[in-house]
């Protein structure tokens, strides 16, 4: 598993973005707009983490996951359960794949995501 994002639920999206662009020297890798659900928005900085923001109504500002990619999210799941990983959601597909949580014992989400 390798880290792919870090996900943040912002109060104000533009600020945010103005921030990681010109504070912090990110670039836009994309943009989602979901309608009534939000907006999100991936920045690249060096490597290959990025900051994903989302303004939704239904979350509060602060730090919401760390996703990790993974290649065979089914897998991953069986072999994360039979270590005693904590699993908050389990397999379900997405528009870019599929979607899993778990939750370290500090509460911290972490989003498993396998892309097609």
């Amino acid at each position: 598993m390798k880290i792919k994002y870090t996900t943040m639920i912002v109060k104000d999206i533009d600020e945010s973005i103005k921030f990681y662009k010109e504070v912090m020297g990110f670039e836009i890798d994309s943009q989602y707009d979901l309608g009534p659900a939000g907006t999100i928005t991936l920045l690249k900085g060096e490597g290959e983490t990025m900051v994903e923001l989302i303004k939704n109504p239904a979350d509060e500002p602060g730090l919401f996951s760390i996703g990790m990619d993974v290649e065979d999210i089914n897998a991953t799941v069986k072999e994360l359960k039979s270590k005693g990983a904590r699993i908050t959601m389990e397999p379900m597909p997405i528009t870019v794949g599929s979607l899993a949580f778990l939750e370290d014992p500090n509460g911290v989400r972490i989003a498993l995501i396998q892309h097609n």
